[in-house]
């Protein structure tokens, strides 16, 4: 049942504009997605929301837009180069390859393949170590190579600019930098959709703090992340959980480290990992560099390496999580109705505007008019493509909280009938009033800040 919801969930994400396969008419490519118009939308008012909370409306967190390609001695310093790897195995059927803590264990030596279901036998076909960084070729020539790599996540460009930044911006502890951008790791990877991706989207906070204070905001971060998606986003509690991370899971610089978890249709997993890094990537980065990458405390009157606290939010899982979260299906009139019952803040449209009869000019022009009025002001679109229960279908799919229809009666009355999504509920309004109603609806309707 839950790889039919989520065979159902990608459909619907193909067929409205949501999520395409990357490069798909040429056969696609694994682990490879394009957003549509849709999705660009969601994603961008997720992306917003995460900004807007954390960077303009906060004096402790600065923005920053770091490239994407770095110099190899980045990721020598954040030992990436060396050990950032996954543990493969070839399907000697198939010849498919998988991460072998991804199988399912038979017994000591034996694992089922998950693509063909044939036993691989790791003592013939031996898991061997794969380095998951994307490197590129900086230099102008061929025959003179210069390396550089694709991060493999966008926190490396904000160590490497933290003096930068302080220098720039003259703060004092605690202070974050907080970044949006895309990031890139060849991973292996089956049947999780947008899940795990080869090129995805990061928001990540690096928070800067004296080492005697950092267990105080970890503890603050995790539960700050876990609110964020509860009450910005909306994203159901039951669905939500925090998971720490035992011992033998952490990194090897990592202090402490919790997972929010969601559960999406194959159950739960990662969503965004907030970590207590120590000071282990500023001290490295000083050392291969040569650089004082410390902070000057004028209150002590002493240099420290401050302690990182690091939210790391995935913006491709949380359009994920949020779709999950608002698919339903109900049963009207004996037939499916499927809805996505988004938050109204990231509906890609708030409002939509039919004339209920396109082969009249005045009730075209009416609504045209309507529609222009209103998208000046918030995301609205105009349809005229198709009967009316058709239109109405179409916007639930999408996640518009209200269709608006012009109809006969309108242009004597001055009033449309606006219907509800989640009730189905209509309610006759006048046309003055369109827009106050919209926003007096959405803002009840929304967990998120306007």
């Amino acid at each position: 049942m839950a790889e039919d919801k989520l065979a159902r969930i990608v459909s619907l994400c193909k067929r409205r504009g949501f999520v395409f396969g990357g490069s798909e008419i040429y056969g696609g490519l694994s682990s490879i997605w394009d957003y549509g118009p849709l999705g660009a939308k969601l994603k961008k008012r997720i992306k917003d929301i995460w900004w807007d909370t954390y960077v303009e409306k906060r004096e402790d967190i600065l923005g920053l837009d770091s490239s994407i390609i770095m110099h190899e001695d980045v990721f020598k310093a954040s030992g990436h180069l060396e050990g950032f790897t996954d543990l493969l195995v070839d399907c000697p059927k198939c010849k498919k390859r998988f991460r072998i803590d991804k199988l399912e264990k038979k017994s000591e030596n034996l694992y089922k393949c998950a693509e063909c279901g044939t036993d691989i036998d790791t003592q013939k076909s031996k898991a061997r170590k794969f380095n998951l960084m994307l490197k590129t070729n900086v230099s102008a020539t061929e025959d003179e190579p210069y390396y550089g790599y694709l991060r493999p996540e966008t926190a490396q460009g904000i160590f490497v600019n933290f003096i930068n930044v302080l220098n720039s911006c003259h703060r004092k502890l605690p202070v974050g930098i907080a970044q949006i951008g895309k990031a890139f790791r060849n991973e292996v990877t089956t049947g999780s959709f947008i899940f795990r991706m080869k090129e995805f989207e990061q928001m990540e906070i690096e928070y800067f703090v004296k080492p005697e204070e950092a267990d105080k905001y970890y503890k603050y971060w995790v539960n700050e992340r876990y609110n964020f998606y509860t009450s910005r986003i909306g994203l159901r509690k039951e669905n939500i959980r925090l998971r720490e991370h035992t011992k033998d899971e952490l990194a090897h610089y990592a202090k402490s480290c919790t997972d929010i978890e969601y559960n999406f249709p194959f159950g739960f997993s990662e969503l965004e990992g907030i970590a207590n890094r120590g000071n282990f990537d500023l001290t490295e980065h000083g050392r291969v560099s040569k650089k004082d990458l410390s902070f000057f405390d004028e209150q002590t009157k002493e240099k420290v390496v401050p302690f990182v606290i690091e939210p790391s939010a995935g913006v491709d899982r949380t359009f994920f999580a949020v779709i999950c979260d608002a698919y339903q299906e109900e049963e009207v009139n004996g037939k499916i109705r499927v809805v996505l019952k988004l938050n109204s803040a990231l509906a890609p449209y708030q409002a939509a505007i039919f004339p209920l009869l396109k082969n009249r000019p005045e009730l075209i022009e009416l609504a045209k008019k309507i529609f222009c009025d209103i998208k000046e002001k918030l995301p609205a679109l105009y349809d005229d493509t198709g009967a009316i229960g058709k239109l109405y279908r179409r916007q639930d799919e999408i996640g518009t909280p209200l269709c608006i229809t012009v109809d006969v009666e309108s242009i004597n009355d001055k009033k449309v009938t606006i219907r509800d999504r989640d009730t189905m509920k209509q309610e006759r309004v006048t046309v003055d009033n369109v827009f106050d109603y919209i926003k007096e609806r959405n803002k009840k309707q929304s967990t998120v800040d306007s």
